[in-house]
């Protein structure tokens, strides 16, 4: 009799409510927890993207009569060059440029307190000293020795070759870990399989676009910005390249930049920086990037830019970097399980 009378679904619920009440309730715990154990994996997280990332560009070797190892060992030497082109040949660049930064901010600011009788007072004083910071530490490693270096960097350094191998390692046996995950999710069902399938191709694609996308922001602005002139190209090449992981306001904010430190040069650049700024980013927005991205890049900019915003409040940066993947993951998840979840809300409703 007394089993007739229990609503076991309102026991269920009940308990799920507690459960999510409890892990509410610690949420700062939970994160701290959470944000140490990622900071751990971090080496390994990256080699691992980077290694997904890639597969592609081995597949597509291997599709045009390279052998495997041959179209490996080619990925991994690029990746090698462009690390010592990086230390060797822009690193020291871009130490110049930046001491070139200091000069031209303050132009700047002198020019909006003259101009508009606006005093920045210590905001002025904490910028500067920013990029001073900034300019002595990479001129230090610029002109340090390699012991110094790796006395004054060791735990960089450290995390940088365990990335580096674990990227070598998921590189070469990423047919491998594939193929266990795949028969790990046949053992549980088609069903997984195909979710995570679809999962793998939608965020596939949008990775690789993205590390095909940063490349060409890098060329495209320090080409451009080189040609017309601008004294701080190659920082602004890498301003594009990198801010290229935030949606909309990346762009914009490389943009904001050039035109800034173009007004103090002379009034020809500030045109020429104004007619890139406006004709480039839409050249990049409606011909470049569908053609990079496909239809995996296709989200409303209404929910990029929500995206975007939750993610920075949450987590900051990284928050801001990881929102568009994370939505791409929200969105996939939910039309692979859309009628399982109508089938549960329409439970929850009955059981209220």
């Amino acid at each position: 009799m007394l089993d007739n009378k229990l609503n076991y679904r309102l026991i269920n619920f009940t308990a799920l409510l507690l459960l999510l009440y409890i892990g509410l309730s610690n949420i700062g715990l939970w994160w701290g927890i959470f944000t140490k154990v990622v900071s751990i994996l971090a080496p390994f997280i990256i080699g691992f993207a980077f290694a997904y990332a890639l597969t592609p560009v081995v597949k597509w070797l291997e599709s045009k009569g390279v052998r495997r190892w041959l179209a490996i060992l080619g990925v991994i030497m690029v990746i090698l060059l462009v690390v010592v082109g990086l230390l060797v040949l822009i690193l020291p660049l871009l130490y110049d440029q930046a001491s070139l930064l200091v000069d031209m901010v303050s132009k700047v600011l002198n020019n909006f307190d003259n101009d508009f009788n606006v005093s920045f007072g210590s905001f002025e004083i904490k910028l500067i000293d920013y990029i001073n910071d900034f300019s002595k530490s990479l001129g230090g490693f610029v002109s340090s020795t390699a012991v110094d270096v790796i006395n004054k960097s060791i735990g960089f350094i450290g995390q940088f070759i365990v990335g580096f191998v674990g990227f070598i390692y998921f590189l070469t046996d990423m047919d491998k870990i594939r193929k266990g995950f795949k028969d790990i999710l046949l053992s549980i069902s088609k069903r997984s399989f195909k979710y995570f399938k679809i999962l793998d191709e939608e965020l596939g694609n949008y990775l690789k676009g993205l590390v095909i996308f940063m490349i060409i922001q890098f060329f495209e602005y320090s080409i451009l910005f080189l040609i017309v002139g601008h004294p701080n190209w190659l920082l602004l090449g890498v301003l594009a390249c990198l801010t290229t992981v935030i949606p909309y306001f990346g762009g914009l904010i490389t943009n904001i930049i050039a035109i800034i430190l173009a007004s103090v040069v002379s009034v020809p650049l500030l045109i020429a920086t104004i007619v890139i700024c406006l004709i480039f980013p839409q050249l990049d927005g409606y011909v470049i990037s569908p053609k990079v991205y496909g239809k995996t890049n296709n989200v409303n900019p209404l929910i990029t830019i929500m995206a975007v915003s939750i993610g920075g409040t949450v987590a900051g940066i990284w928050g801001i970097v990881i929102a568009l993947p994370v939505y791409l993951f929200l969105r996939c998840t939910y039309h692979f399980f859309k009628k399982d979840i109508m089938k549960g809300v329409k439970v929850v409703k009955e059981t209220i």
